[in-house]
């Protein structure tokens, strides 16, 4: 372990000691809690639970309650085989024209045929994530009235919402968790006086439902549309309540509790998505929990899941402003720097959801998360492999929840073998390929529309997140296992490489760079291209950790050889235009849209570490002025995207100017693909509508701002902003290289740190400028 003091006078080490750590300590736990002073009125104002498969969103109604249910494996749709088996045949074709510049011919050709077979993802078989359902509470009462002093909470550090209220005299008081040790979802309903507890417990969807009570069990049970053959998905829910005083009884499809004291009502879901015992489980998990004493079950919960939520603490000086959470949204849009609690408060929200969204041998965290509220998600609730579904991890190994990557990656390794028929289907390539969207159902054909649907740098995209898990570990049998994955994934890239007549160097042709377009000289529009600067960085990168893993593993030299001579023919990171911006094309193409959402030709600057300040200064450069064109708005998922840009070029204020902006409160549900994303008041980031990358996205950025350690060593506070400078702690960071790394700072000054490794091998770090040779203690 690594403790550094820096010499500061006695007194003022005095001070720092007596009233900084306590009080920032102190101003964390009181500032990690979402509130609000009246029930929700949309749900975008609801408080989000969830215990990684299990999810619930109550808004607190004091007169009748919604609850909002979710199952993050609960998918329409089925396995299907969309491939085109001829598409291959089109490649000299299409290769010619867009030699020629007949970029906009190649496109409407590829329209054709190079797409996938039916709908894609219009179409039932592709399938969407959707909710389970809705729990329905009616309260009485004895005589009609008000609330008074209510108030809506959401603990982030012990992972329970609460709605508290006073009515006719009488103290109501209700807890909601998600249960991280049971696996049921709980609601506890209580009032301080005897029998004033009367409420009516019914369960509901959309469609695809059927209800009925068997004994004082109320169940919803259900099949999905498949859209082929095959059978859709089931599921069933099951509730139930345990009473302290009154009584508890049914009418219809109703659970009727009167006069008790005391309700605790649990839910108990699964599906039969890889589960073909998924009713068993239910009853077994219900009667587990109703076995357990309530205050036993909560503490068991919240125990399981800080495991996990503290390994981190955060505390930056300055004020944590104690107010709704929706005013304080509103009060930090106008004055940014008058609540350093908040961006805490987001980065722990971030965590939060990470670890709320997902967990081992589950699913990983979908456009939503795993809370949708509509049978038909925006975008199907997938996964979208240009940025989205990478994004939503981007947090979790810096954050010090290195674990929450695995589910990505065994949903990764599910693509392997139907991408390896796409990549012959349409490139009659060795390895495998996913291209713009994919399911769990392992869909991995182009889109049904080559504009966007024929970029193939998702399934590369995707290996950045597998190999950033085995940078951050250390951990060899892990690259064992996801080895076959990258080689795949490179053997793809390596066999459809061709080489461009004007440079000579080895593109991918066709391609596109992500949604996005350009002019032509005949005044038309494509993305249809050849060697898109996104394509070039993530090959370049693949190639390189393939190559590290194969000899780290001692295997697969003749491969590694080939991968060597092909970095050579290879279009560099990136290339600067006549205009002093990063190239986005391997032409100098006019854009049709300056400030188009996507900028995937700086993935070499993030997530990978192609250009960085240090090293390639020029290029480096060069993105700054593309982010300066680019402008600072879009979905929220873009200016997350683009704070981290500018945390990794070293430029805390415009990063938290872009934080600043993530932020910006907003209702708006219509789907946005431009300007004005922002936050909605539960802290849902809002694309619109809500997408929570803008959330893992901007969470990761705050983490890159306090430490990054892609570069060669650890850096400490590359990008503080003026707003954070007076002073901080952090603890439980995490550096690639599997350190551990806690630090203090005051007056932009770091003050002390400490850092663990896994041996005592000497690590660089960057301290106040300067890089150190420094001996970690072991952990």
């Amino acid at each position: 372990m690594i403790r550094k003091q820096f010499s500061l006078p006695y007194w003022l080490l005095a001070v720092f000691a007596v009233f900084f750590r306590p009080a920032t300590s102190q101003a964390q736990d009181k500032a990690l809690k979402l509130w609000f002073d009246k029930p929700a009125k949309v749900w975008e104002e609801t408080l989000p639970l969830g215990n990684g498969r299990l999810g619930m969103t109550p808004d607190g109604g004091w007169n009748r309650e919604k609850i909002v249910l979710n199952d993050i494996t609960l998918w329409s749709g089925a396995p299907q085989d969309a491939n085109n088996y001829e598409a291959y045949k089109l490649l000299p074709q299409i290769r010619q024209l867009i030699r020629e510049g007949k970029n906009d011919e190649a496109q409407a050709l590829m329209d054709k045929s190079f797409v996938c077979t039916g709908k894609g993802s219009a179409d039932v078989p592709f399938g969407c994530f959707q909710m389970l359902g809705e729990l329905h509470l009616d309260y009485s009462y004895p005589a009609p009235g008000t609330p008074t002093n209510y108030k809506r909470t959401l603990s982030l550090n012990h992972a329970i919402a609460a709605t508290n209220y006073q009515l006719n005299g009488v103290n109501y008081s209700r807890e909601y968790f998600t249960d991280f040790n049971g696996d049921v979802a709980v609601v506890r309903l209580a009032a301080d006086k005897p029998g004033m507890l009367n409420v009516k417990v019914a369960i509901s969807r959309p469609e695809n439902a059927a209800t009925n009570i068997v004994g004082k069990e109320l169940q919803m049970s259900g099949q999905l549309k498949s859209g082929n053959e095959n059978p859709g998905m089931k599921y069933l829910s099951r509730v139930q309540a345990k009473l302290k005083g009154g009584s508890l009884s049914t009418n219809g499809d109703t659970l009727v509790i009167k006069d008790a004291s005391e309700a605790v009502i649990y839910v108990s879901t699964a599906t039969d998505f890889r589960n073909p015992g998924y009713k068993e489980q239910t009853q077994r998990l219900m009667t587990a929990a109703l076995k357990q004493d309530y205050a036993q079950q909560k503490n068991k919960h919240i125990a399981a899941y800080k495991r996990l939520f503290d390994r981190v603490s955060v505390d930056i000086v300055g004020p944590a402003i104690d107010v709704p959470t929706d005013q304080r949204l509103l009060n930090f849009h106008n004055a940014p720097a008058s609540d350093n609690g908040l961006p805490v408060l987001f980065y722990q929200f971030g965590r939060y959801l990470s670890i709320s969204s997902t967990r081992l041998g589950l699913l990983p965290p979908n456009l939503q998360g795993l809370w949708a509220n509509q049978i038909q998600t925006p975008w199907n609730g997938d996964y979208h492999l240009d940025v989205n579904v990478q994004m939503n991890h981007w947090p979790v190994e810096v954050s010090n929840l290195s674990e929450l990557n695995l589910p990505l990656a065994e949903l990764v390794k599910g693509l392997v073998k139907p991408g390896e028929r796409t990549a012959k289907a349409y490139y009659n390539a060795e390895g495998w390929v996913a291209h713009v969207i994919t399911n769990v159902w392992g869909f991995t054909e182009p889109g049904e529309s080559a504009s966007w649907g024929v970029t193939k740098s998702g399934s590369g995209w995707l290996c950045n997140n597998l190999w950033e898990h085995y940078a951050f570990t250390n951990d060899k049998k892990y690259l064992a296992d996801i080895y076959p994955v990258l080689k795949g994934s490179a053997a793809f890239y390596n066999s459809i490489l061709v080489k461009d007549d004007k440079t000579g160097w080895l593109v991918t042709s066709p391609s596109s760079s992500p949604e996005n377009s350009f002019y032509l000289p005949n005044g038309k529009h494509a993305s249809i291209c050849s060697g898109p600067t996104i394509d070039n960085q993530i090959i370049r990168e693949l190639f390189m950790n393939v190559i590290t893993a194969a000899k780290t593993l001692g295997k697969d030299a003749g491969f590694v050889a080939t991968l060597e001579e092909r970095l050579k023919q290879l279009p560099p990171a990136g290339v600067v235009g006549k205009d002093g911006r990063l190239m986005e094309w391997l032409e100098e193409y006019k854009e049709t849209e300056p400030t188009h959402r996507h900028i995937s030709h700086l993935y070499g600057l993030y997530p990978a570490s192609l250009i960085t300040p240090e090293a390639t200064p020029d290029l480096a450069e060069a993105c700054r002025k593309t982010l300066e064109v680019r402008g600072d708005d879009g979905p929220s998922w873009s200016i997350a995207y683009k704070q981290l840009f500018w945390a990794r070029l070293h430029d805390g204020n415009r990063a938290f100017k872009l934080f600043s902006g993530l932020i910006k409160p907003t209702y708006n549900t219509e789907i946005n693909y431009g300007p004005g994303g922002g936050i909605y008041p539960n802290m849902f980031s809002a694309g619109p509508p809500f997408q929570i990358d803008g959330n893992f996205g901007g969470a990761a950025a705050i983490a890159e701002m306090l430490l990054q350690s892609h570069a060669g060593f650890i850096d400490l506070l590359p990008a503080l902003p003026d707003a954070w400078k007076a002073g901080g702690e952090i603890k439980g960071l995490k550096a690639r290289g599997n350190y551990t790394v806690d630090l203090a700072w005051k007056d932009g000054i770091v003050t002390s740190y400490r850092i663990k490794g896994p041996d005592r091998k000497k690590v660089k770090v960057k301290v106040n400028g300067t890089i150190k040779d420094i001996t970690p203690e072991l952990k």
